[in-house]
């Protein structure tokens, strides 16, 4: 059984709002910050079981404020609105970033379902009001 591809070079693109990150199995993705704050692996983003997911809105602007990282197997970043729970283990990167087009048109199909807006100044945003959760710890 062969090894989970590992990282090899994490490169922070501040312009371009971009987290490129090259794998040792020769795979590189470049991931927005958008995209990695609406797939935030923190339970205020995808809960604590299925259904439990709250639609992130208005992050089109989103960036990346400072990437540290959890021992030798994930990043924590700390985006500009604020959120820096998640712990993005090379396993749930490299995992989003072979699905990145999928995950991409599904959370584009959400936000329409929902009448919701990537852009953080759309009114139809301030409609929207997550779900409470009972977590708690939050």
């Amino acid at each position: 059984m062969s090894a989970e591809p590992t990282p090899t070079e994490i490169t922070l693109h501040t312009a371009s709002r971009q987290l490129e990150i090259a794998f040792s199995d020769g795979r590189v993705f470049m991931l927005p910050f958008e995209f990695l704050r609406i797939y935030s692996p923190s339970a205020e983003v995808r809960g604590h079981g299925p259904g439990q997911e709250t639609l992130q809105v208005g992050k089109r602007e989103v960036t990346i404020t400072r990437l540290e990282p959890v021992g030798h197997y994930a990043v924590q970043p700390e985006f500009s609105d604020g959120h820096a729970s998640g712990i993005y283990s090379w396993s749930y990167l490299y995992e989003i970033g072979s699905q990145q087009q999928a995950l991409w048109a599904d959370y584009l199909a959400q936000l329409e379902a929902a009448g919701a807006s990537r852009d953080p100044a759309d009114p139809r945003n301030a409609a929207f009001v997550p779900p409470a959760k009972g977590c708690g710890s939050h």
